[in-house]
């Protein structure tokens, strides 16, 4: 049962490998010049003027998390879609219900105002 994943392991199992090889000998071949402005910290080319360690509103992360949320209940949109014609009224009606509970939840985050932006 589990013989179909082995090459899947065996790809995977490579692919870190090869990551971890070179990795390795970018530490061991690659230029070492450290300098000063290597170690400056570097965004848009301006120096910062705050902490890393600002607070965050909610409001960030709540917005992140109903993003995630809805992009990953519409991507069985997709799986659904290729398979419409085979699935008949059962595959229609279940849908039917799925997508009327995303608009109901999405409808609850609008009218609580989870995805106003201040």
């Amino acid at each position: 049962m589990l013989e179909g994943y082995i090459p899947i392991f065996v790809m995977l199992a490579g692919g870190a490998a090869f990551g971890i090889v070179m990795v390795k000998l970018n530490e061991l071949f690659g230029p070492k010049h450290p300098t000063e402005e290597k170690y400056t910290t570097y965004e848009s080319g301006m120096e910062p003027v705050k902490s890393a360690r600002e607070r965050f509103s909610i409001k960030f992360y709540m917005v992140a998390v109903l993003f995630i949320l809805f992009d990953i209940e519409v991507v069985f949109l997709y799986p659904w879609a290729v398979t419409f014609k085979g699935l008949g009224v059962n595959g229609f009606i279940t849908m039917a219900v799925f997508i009327f509970i995303l608009l109901v939840g999405y409808y609850y985050v609008w009218r609580k105002g989870a995805l106003e932006w201040d």
